[in-house]
């Protein structure tokens, strides 16, 4: 496995060019992303140690095992130097558990980073040395840019063409980096971390001109950054949910989640007016990083202030994303984390793999002017239209509207994710009424939901064409213009359009307001 090394030491990354397109060989099957298949990471920070084990797409991995111990290794450091003795005990004891769950994993190695608090800390070196003596695992101790790194490339695994400010926050630091072109440019680090702030001396007055100055000296040193703001990290993510609770918000899905200054400065009043026990209660936020939120919602209301951005985005990707993505070739970098992970899940559930393409083929004459987004999603969908088929036919619909809105899913928008979830149901239903997501159909407009009904029903048509993937099918044809929706089909195919494909025919044209013409051809002839 690859280590952590500056990136003006690495090689010239491969390109693979010829691997870029959407429907070019899934990169999980080359070797190289193999490699990548099962990884495991440990971030060592200074209100929790944390163990990931990557699995599956290696572009837009799965969450094969997350476990979090919030230790507080870095709590009293301001005034005592050095790490907190309960939570060096802790943090050990959370070392030897992710050790051996590594063995029994068959994972070769762990790759385990430090940040803040150990770095900083008096004994910090000591603790890593009896992590080695008992664990036999080696921590890398990083410093505040190398962090924020990291962080901005966990960022940019979600969102490739990302552009904007990442900011995180743990419990010691707090980290600024901007990313634009899918590079990471200036970084800068502070010591803005709430379990810091919480220990400082003279209280809110205290607190609010130490952050004011801090403030200062990262705008001066980052310049303008009025572009979008990526928040990473445990204290960012809790003020998101509190964000949910303030607004009624209906999906619950951190990753992506969009708020604006306004909503910001409203949701830290919000916090400081209410009882964190009920907060937390309702939330789900543990106690630990409840007690943390009042001190990170002063330093990121001061931050918006300050840096004025256009819009505010939550990644749940962060650091240990960005170790992943730091082993990555930059051919597999550069793939859509959507259609990987959608491509993998149609490799291992799917009835027939491969025939995603076939379907969006056959159904891509209806998105012939659509822009790219959308024909982009039109493309997950197909791929993604098959993988439920053993949930119980009464419940399929809603299972897969269920997964695509809640799954781990990379470069997707809430919005996009209704989209999806929406087009998944209408392949195996035809209405949309009198289920438990009727609230979250309400993020989009009706337009939407009526496009997204079209895209389920032509993919519901499509699949009564199923066979062997590389059969020849005939085609589908749309003249918008003269609302007509065209079928040709190859006489082998005949029998394949039954009463049933037939009224499924029907219903996708009368979503399309559109007349029906069926027309058969000979085999090879598609003029």
């Amino acid at each position: 496995m690859a280590h952590l090394t500056d990136p003006a030491t690495r090689a010239v990354p491969e390109t693979g060019l010829a691997d870029l397109g959407l429907f070019g060989k899934p990169l999980f099957e080359d070797p190289s992303a193999r490699a990548l298949a099962r990884v495991g990471v440990v971030d060592v920070g200074s209100n929790s140690v944390r163990l990931v084990v990557f699995d599956g797409a290696a572009r837009s991995p799965a969450y094969f095992y997350n476990e979090k111990i919030m230790c507080a290794l870095g709590a009293g450091m301001a005034e005592t130097g050095h790490l907190s003795p309960k939570g060096r005990t802790r943090a050990l004891s959370a070392m030897r558990r992710f050790s051996k769950l590594a063995e029994g994993m068959g994972l070769s190695e762990l790759t385990v980073v430090a940040t803040a608090a150990v770095r900083d800390a008096s004994d910090g070196q000591d603790f890593c040395d009896e992590v080695r003596r008992e664990t036999g695992l080696r921590i890398w101790v990083i410093d505040g840019r190398e962090e924020a790194r990291l962080s901005a490339q966990g960022v940019l695994l979600g969102w490739p063409g990302a552009y904007g400010l990442v900011c995180d926050i743990g419990g010691s630091s707090m980290e600024l980096a901007e990313i634009s072109g899918g590079r990471v440019g200036r970084r800068v680090t502070s010591q803005l971390g709430p379990l810091k702030l919480r220990d400082l001396k003279g209280g809110a007055k205290a607190r609010e001109a130490h952050i004011k100055e801090v403030m200062e000296g990262l705008h001066a040193q980052m310049g303008a950054q009025r572009d979008r703001l990526f928040l990473v990290g445990g204290s960012w993510r809790a003020i998101a949910r509190i964000d949910m609770l303030r607004r009624g918000y209906p999906l619950h899905v951190l990753h992506e989640y969009r708020m604006t200054p306004k909503a910001v400065r409203a949701t830290v009043k919000y916090i400081k007016n209410c009882d964190l026990d009920e907060l937390r209660s309702a939330c789900g936020v543990s106690s630990t990083r409840m007690a943390l939120v009042p001190y990170a919602a002063e330093v990121l209301s001061r931050l918006v202030r300050k840096f004025k951005p256009k819009d505010i985005a939550i990644s749940s990707y962060g650091i240990r994303e960005g170790m992943l993505y730091e082993q990555m070739p930059q051919r597999l970098r550069d793939r859509d984390p959507l259609i990987e992970a959608c491509r993998f899940a149609e490799a291992k559930d799917a009835r027939m793999p491969g025939f995603g393409k076939v379907l969006n083929n056959f159904i891509a004459p209806l998105y012939r002017s659509s822009p790219a987004p959308r024909k982009r999603l039109v493309k997950a969908a197909c791929l993604l239209h098959d993988v439920s088929w053993r949930a119980h036919p009464d419940y399929r619909a809603e299972v897969c509207f269920d997964n695509a809105t809640r799954a781990n899913l990379g470069g997707l928008k809430h919005s996009e994710r209704i989209y999806l979830g929406l087009a998944l149901l209408h392949r195996y239903s035809n209405k949309r009424e009198n289920t438990r997501f009727e609230d979250l159909y309400e993020m989009v407009d009706e337009r939407t939901r009526q496009e997204a009904e079209i895209l389920g029903k032509a993919m519901r048509f499509g699949a009564m064409l199923w066979m062997n993937k590389d059969a020849e099918r005939g085609e589908m044809r749309w003249f918008p213009k003269k609302k007509l929706l065209q079928l040709r089909l190859t006489e082998d195919m005949l029998p394949l359009f039954g009463e049933v494909a037939e009224a499924r025919f029907n219903s996708l044209a009368s979503s399309l307001e559109a007349q029906v013409e069926i027309k058969t051809v000979r085999e090879g002839r598609h003029d």
